[in-house]
Protein backbone atom coordinates (compact mmCIF):
# COMPACT_ATOMS: atom_id res chain seq x y z
CA UNK A 1 0.00 0.00 0.00
CA UNK A 2 1.13 3.72 -0.91
CA UNK A 3 1.68 5.67 1.81
CA UNK A 4 -0.81 8.19 0.60
CA UNK A 5 -3.14 5.35 0.72
CA UNK A 6 -2.29 4.56 4.38
CA UNK A 7 -2.92 8.03 5.57
CA UNK A 8 -6.25 8.42 3.47
CA UNK A 9 -4.33 11.46 1.43
CA UNK A 10 -5.19 12.70 -2.30
CA UNK A 11 -2.10 13.20 -4.19
CA UNK A 12 -3.76 13.93 -7.15
CA UNK A 13 -5.29 16.95 -5.45
CA UNK A 14 -2.11 18.46 -4.53
CA UNK A 15 -0.58 17.76 -7.92
CA UNK A 16 -3.51 19.69 -9.57
CA UNK A 17 -3.18 22.64 -7.17
CA UNK A 18 0.72 22.79 -8.08
CA UNK A 19 0.02 22.50 -11.50
CA UNK A 20 -2.61 25.23 -11.73
CA UNK A 21 -0.64 27.71 -9.60
CA UNK A 22 1.98 28.06 -12.70
CA UNK A 23 -0.55 27.16 -15.69
CA UNK A 24 -2.70 30.34 -14.90
CA UNK A 25 0.30 32.03 -13.79
CA UNK A 26 -0.51 35.21 -15.94
CA UNK A 27 3.57 36.28 -15.69
CA UNK A 28 4.13 33.28 -17.55
CA UNK A 29 3.24 32.70 -21.55
CA UNK A 30 1.83 29.71 -23.20
CA UNK A 31 4.84 28.52 -24.16
CA UNK A 32 7.44 29.76 -21.64
CA UNK A 33 10.23 26.96 -20.74
CA UNK A 34 9.99 28.01 -16.87
CA UNK A 35 5.92 26.88 -17.50
CA UNK A 36 6.32 23.34 -19.26
CA UNK A 37 9.58 22.41 -16.97
CA UNK A 38 7.92 23.06 -13.86
CA UNK A 39 4.57 21.08 -15.19
CA UNK A 40 6.82 18.32 -15.98
CA UNK A 41 8.66 18.31 -12.97
CA UNK A 42 5.73 17.52 -11.03
CA UNK A 43 3.78 15.31 -13.39
CA UNK A 44 7.38 13.08 -12.82
CA UNK A 45 5.82 12.37 -9.66
CA UNK A 46 7.52 12.01 -6.14
CA UNK A 47 6.84 10.54 -2.76
CA UNK A 48 5.08 14.18 -1.47
CA UNK A 49 6.10 13.89 2.40
CA UNK A 50 5.90 17.04 2.76
CA UNK A 51 2.48 17.82 1.79
CA UNK A 52 1.53 15.13 3.49
CA UNK A 53 3.08 16.07 6.46
CA UNK A 54 1.15 19.66 6.47
CA UNK A 55 -2.56 17.27 5.68
CA UNK A 56 -1.28 14.97 9.12
CA UNK A 57 -0.49 18.21 11.14
CA UNK A 58 -4.04 19.71 10.21
CA UNK A 59 -5.72 16.79 11.65
CA UNK A 60 -4.50 17.84 15.49
CA UNK A 61 -6.28 21.23 14.97
CA UNK A 62 -10.13 21.69 14.38
CA UNK A 63 -10.51 24.86 12.04
CA UNK A 64 -9.52 24.46 8.32
CA UNK A 65 -11.51 24.93 5.38
CA UNK A 66 -10.45 22.12 2.66
CA UNK A 67 -9.12 24.41 -0.45
CA UNK A 68 -7.00 26.17 2.07
CA UNK A 69 -5.20 23.01 3.42
CA UNK A 70 -4.24 21.61 -0.18
CA UNK A 71 -2.66 25.16 -0.77
CA UNK A 72 -0.55 24.48 1.85
CA UNK A 73 0.25 21.18 0.84
CA UNK A 74 0.93 22.03 -2.15
CA UNK A 75 3.25 24.81 -1.50
CA UNK A 76 5.41 22.35 0.76
CA UNK A 77 6.37 20.52 -2.14
CA UNK A 78 6.99 23.74 -4.29
CA UNK A 79 9.67 24.56 -1.77
CA UNK A 80 10.88 21.27 -1.66
CA UNK A 81 10.74 20.48 -5.40
CA UNK A 82 13.22 24.13 -6.35
CA UNK A 83 15.14 22.83 -3.85
CA UNK A 84 16.14 19.59 -5.34
CA UNK A 85 17.09 21.49 -8.65
CA UNK A 86 19.51 23.34 -6.78
CA UNK A 87 20.96 20.00 -5.44
CA UNK A 88 21.39 18.57 -8.35
CA UNK A 89 23.35 21.10 -9.78
CA UNK A 90 25.43 21.25 -7.29
CA UNK A 91 25.86 17.89 -6.91
CA UNK A 92 26.69 17.19 -10.57
CA UNK A 93 23.32 14.79 -10.46
CA UNK A 94 22.78 13.45 -14.19
CA UNK A 95 19.34 11.81 -12.83
CA UNK A 96 16.90 11.76 -10.37
CA UNK A 97 14.26 9.05 -10.11
CA UNK A 98 16.20 7.44 -13.21
CA UNK A 99 15.01 10.68 -15.32
CA UNK A 100 17.24 13.23 -16.66
CA UNK A 101 17.80 16.28 -14.11
CA UNK A 102 16.50 19.54 -15.40
CA UNK A 103 19.86 20.84 -15.59
CA UNK A 104 20.42 17.87 -17.78
CA UNK A 105 17.33 18.54 -20.38
CA UNK A 106 17.87 22.43 -20.39
CA UNK A 107 21.12 24.13 -19.14
CA UNK A 108 22.34 25.62 -15.48
CA UNK A 109 21.24 28.95 -16.11
CA UNK A 110 17.87 27.64 -17.23
CA UNK A 111 17.18 25.39 -14.29
CA UNK A 112 18.72 27.67 -11.68
CA UNK A 113 15.91 30.46 -13.02
CA UNK A 114 13.14 27.60 -13.00
CA UNK A 115 14.13 27.09 -9.16
CA UNK A 116 14.29 30.35 -8.62
CA UNK A 117 11.24 31.19 -10.07
CA UNK A 118 9.33 28.33 -7.82
CA UNK A 119 10.49 29.77 -4.76
CA UNK A 120 9.75 33.27 -5.46
CA UNK A 121 5.96 32.09 -7.19
CA UNK A 122 5.21 30.17 -3.94
CA UNK A 123 5.81 32.84 -1.81
CA UNK A 124 3.99 34.92 -3.42
CA UNK A 125 0.67 32.73 -3.69
CA UNK A 126 1.36 32.21 0.06
CA UNK A 127 1.11 35.85 1.00
CA UNK A 128 -2.10 36.12 -1.18
CA UNK A 129 -4.00 33.26 0.50
CA UNK A 130 -2.60 34.93 3.77
CA UNK A 131 -4.35 38.13 2.94
CA UNK A 132 -6.91 36.59 2.33
CA UNK A 133 -7.19 34.38 5.28
CA UNK A 134 -5.79 36.86 8.07
CA UNK A 135 -4.22 34.41 9.55
CA UNK A 136 -0.59 35.14 8.31
CA UNK A 137 1.55 34.39 11.92
CA UNK A 138 1.34 30.69 11.42
CA UNK A 139 2.60 30.84 7.51
CA UNK A 140 5.60 33.17 8.82
CA UNK A 141 8.27 29.89 8.46
CA UNK A 142 6.70 28.56 5.79
CA UNK A 143 7.34 31.97 3.41
CA UNK A 144 10.18 32.78 4.98
CA UNK A 145 12.26 30.64 7.12
CA UNK A 146 11.93 27.51 5.49
CA UNK A 147 13.02 28.75 1.95
CA UNK A 148 15.62 30.62 3.21
CA UNK A 149 17.24 27.89 5.60
CA UNK A 150 17.11 25.33 2.55
CA UNK A 151 19.09 27.75 0.70
CA UNK A 152 21.23 28.34 3.91
CA UNK A 153 22.04 24.35 3.81
CA UNK A 154 22.84 24.69 -0.06
CA UNK A 155 25.10 26.86 0.68
CA UNK A 156 26.51 24.85 3.69
CA UNK A 157 26.76 21.61 1.59
CA UNK A 158 28.50 24.19 -1.29
CA UNK A 159 31.10 25.45 0.86
CA UNK A 160 32.02 22.78 2.75
CA UNK A 161 32.71 19.99 -0.54
CA UNK A 162 36.12 17.92 0.75
CA UNK A 163 36.87 19.88 4.24
CA UNK A 164 37.28 16.94 6.23
CA UNK A 165 37.52 19.56 9.34
CA UNK A 166 33.90 19.66 9.37
CA UNK A 167 32.22 19.15 12.92
CA UNK A 168 29.59 16.80 13.95
CA UNK A 169 27.70 20.14 15.17
CA UNK A 170 27.84 21.62 11.40
CA UNK A 171 26.95 18.58 9.74
CA UNK A 172 23.81 18.22 11.83
CA UNK A 173 23.00 22.26 11.32
CA UNK A 174 23.58 21.40 7.21
CA UNK A 175 21.55 18.51 7.50
CA UNK A 176 18.63 20.38 9.80
CA UNK A 177 18.82 23.43 7.15
CA UNK A 178 18.68 20.77 4.17
CA UNK A 179 16.17 18.27 5.03
CA UNK A 180 14.85 18.57 8.82
CA UNK A 181 13.38 21.93 9.06
CA UNK A 182 11.29 21.61 6.09
CA UNK A 183 9.59 18.54 7.04
CA UNK A 184 9.10 20.30 10.63
CA UNK A 185 7.40 23.57 9.11
CA UNK A 186 4.94 21.58 7.64
CA UNK A 187 3.78 19.25 10.17
CA UNK A 188 3.54 22.85 12.49
CA UNK A 189 1.95 24.85 9.94
CA UNK A 190 -0.64 22.09 9.16
CA UNK A 191 -1.09 22.14 13.02
CA UNK A 192 -1.47 25.74 13.96
CA UNK A 193 -3.36 26.20 10.31
CA UNK A 194 -5.98 24.39 11.78
CA UNK A 195 -5.96 25.77 15.14
CA UNK A 196 -4.14 23.48 16.75
CA UNK A 197 -3.03 23.92 20.94
CA UNK A 198 0.40 25.79 20.48
CA UNK A 199 1.96 22.83 22.71
CA UNK A 200 1.11 20.48 20.00
CA UNK A 201 2.19 22.58 17.57
CA UNK A 202 5.69 22.77 18.85
CA UNK A 203 5.10 18.69 19.61
CA UNK A 204 4.75 18.05 15.89
CA UNK A 205 7.68 20.33 14.66
CA UNK A 206 10.11 18.25 17.13
CA UNK A 207 8.50 15.20 15.52
CA UNK A 208 9.08 16.61 11.86
CA UNK A 209 12.69 17.72 13.22
CA UNK A 210 13.16 13.89 14.76
CA UNK A 211 12.38 11.81 11.48
CA UNK A 212 13.71 14.52 8.94
CA UNK A 213 17.59 14.04 10.97
CA UNK A 214 16.78 10.32 10.38
CA UNK A 215 15.97 11.00 7.16
CA UNK A 216 18.71 12.64 5.97
CA UNK A 217 21.27 10.20 8.02
CA UNK A 218 20.15 7.98 6.67
CA UNK A 219 20.48 8.64 3.17
CA UNK A 220 23.84 10.06 3.77
CA UNK A 221 24.35 6.07 5.13
CA UNK A 222 22.39 4.42 1.98
CA UNK A 223 25.20 5.96 -0.42
CA UNK A 224 27.78 3.45 1.12
CA UNK A 225 25.34 0.72 1.49
CA UNK A 226 23.40 0.19 -1.40
CA UNK A 227 24.05 -0.76 -4.87
CA UNK A 228 24.19 1.55 -7.70
CA UNK A 229 21.21 -0.37 -9.40
CA UNK A 230 18.98 1.04 -6.47
CA UNK A 231 20.72 4.29 -5.99
CA UNK A 232 20.95 5.37 -9.77
CA UNK A 233 24.28 6.38 -9.06
CA UNK A 234 27.10 5.11 -7.85
CA UNK A 235 27.96 4.34 -4.24
CA UNK A 236 29.97 6.39 -3.08
CA UNK A 237 28.91 9.40 -5.21
CA UNK A 238 28.41 11.77 -1.84
CA UNK A 239 31.86 11.41 -1.31
CA UNK A 240 32.80 11.47 -4.66
CA UNK A 241 30.73 15.09 -4.75
CA UNK A 242 33.00 16.24 -2.00
CA UNK A 243 30.13 16.15 0.88
CA UNK A 244 31.56 14.93 4.34
CA UNK A 245 28.42 12.89 5.85
CA UNK A 246 28.18 11.62 8.79
CA UNK A 247 30.23 8.15 7.71
CA UNK A 248 33.15 9.88 6.97
CA UNK A 249 33.31 12.39 9.83
CA UNK A 250 33.04 8.70 11.57
CA UNK A 251 35.83 7.21 10.03
CA UNK A 252 37.88 10.21 9.98
CA UNK A 253 38.49 9.26 13.68
CA UNK A 254 40.41 6.86 12.80
CA UNK A 255 43.87 7.76 12.45
CA UNK A 256 44.94 5.39 9.45
CA UNK A 257 41.52 5.28 7.31
CA UNK A 258 41.09 9.38 8.13
CA UNK A 259 44.74 9.87 6.68
CA UNK A 260 43.96 8.03 3.17
CA UNK A 261 40.42 9.87 3.25
CA UNK A 262 42.08 13.30 3.79
CA UNK A 263 43.78 12.20 0.49
CA UNK A 264 41.21 12.57 -1.44
CA UNK A 265 40.42 15.28 -3.84
CA UNK A 266 38.23 16.12 -6.82
CA UNK A 267 40.94 15.23 -9.44
CA UNK A 268 40.86 11.54 -7.47
CA UNK A 269 40.34 8.71 -9.65
CA UNK A 270 37.42 6.18 -9.78
CA UNK A 271 39.17 3.89 -7.76
CA UNK A 272 40.70 5.51 -5.34
CA UNK A 273 37.35 7.00 -4.15
CA UNK A 274 35.96 3.23 -4.42
CA UNK A 275 39.13 1.96 -2.22
CA UNK A 276 38.48 4.64 0.72
CA UNK A 277 34.42 3.67 0.17
CA UNK A 278 35.02 -0.18 0.72
CA UNK A 279 37.58 0.89 3.64
CA UNK A 280 34.75 2.95 5.12
CA UNK A 281 31.93 -0.41 5.02
CA UNK A 282 34.59 -2.51 6.82
CA UNK A 283 34.77 0.18 9.54
CA UNK A 284 32.40 0.90 12.67
CA UNK A 285 31.51 4.29 10.65
CA UNK A 286 28.25 2.45 9.35
CA UNK A 287 27.61 1.02 12.43
CA UNK A 288 27.83 4.45 14.37
CA UNK A 289 25.69 6.62 11.74
CA UNK A 290 22.97 4.27 11.94
CA UNK A 291 22.93 4.36 15.62
CA UNK A 292 22.26 7.79 15.48
CA UNK A 293 19.46 7.63 13.23
CA UNK A 294 17.97 5.32 15.33
CA UNK A 295 18.58 7.80 18.08
CA UNK A 296 16.62 10.26 16.18
CA UNK A 297 13.64 7.83 15.63
CA UNK A 298 13.33 6.39 19.06
CA UNK A 299 12.93 10.70 20.13
CA UNK A 300 10.35 10.68 17.57
CA UNK A 301 8.01 7.27 18.97
CA UNK A 302 8.69 9.31 22.61
CA UNK A 303 6.57 12.45 21.03
CA UNK A 304 3.88 9.70 19.30
CA UNK A 305 3.59 8.48 22.99
CA UNK A 306 2.99 12.22 24.09
CA UNK A 307 -0.28 12.80 21.39
CA UNK A 308 -2.18 9.79 22.50
CA UNK A 309 -4.84 11.93 23.16
CA UNK A 310 -5.14 12.36 19.56
CA UNK A 311 -6.63 10.14 17.04
CA UNK A 312 -4.28 11.48 14.55
CA UNK A 313 -1.38 9.99 16.55
CA UNK A 314 -2.07 7.01 14.22
CA UNK A 315 -1.17 9.04 11.24
CA UNK A 316 2.12 9.63 12.97
CA UNK A 317 3.20 6.01 13.41
CA UNK A 318 2.27 5.32 10.02
CA UNK A 319 5.36 8.08 8.90
CA UNK A 320 7.24 6.50 11.68
CA UNK A 321 7.17 3.31 10.18
CA UNK A 322 7.93 4.13 6.99
CA UNK A 323 10.74 6.74 7.52
CA UNK A 324 12.04 3.33 10.25
CA UNK A 325 11.57 0.52 7.73
CA UNK A 326 13.87 2.42 4.76
CA UNK A 327 15.69 -0.64 2.94
CA UNK A 328 19.21 -1.09 2.81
Amino acid sequence: MKLSEALHIDIDRIDKEMIDLVRYDRDLSVFSVVKRSVIELIQAGGKRLRPMMVIIGSRFGTELQDKQLIRLAAAAEFIHASSLIHDDIIDHADQRRQQPTLHVKTDVYTATHVANYMMARIVEALLEYSDEDKTEDYLQELIAAAPSRLCLGEYQQLNTRFDYDISLKMYLEKTMNKTALLMAACLQVGARAAAADERVAQKLFDFGEAVGMSFQIRDDLLDFVQTQEKLGKPAGADLMNGQVTLPVIYALEDEVLGTRIRGLHEHSTLNEFQAIVEAIRQSDALERTEAISREYMQKAWDIIDELRDFEAHQDLEVIWHYFNHRDF
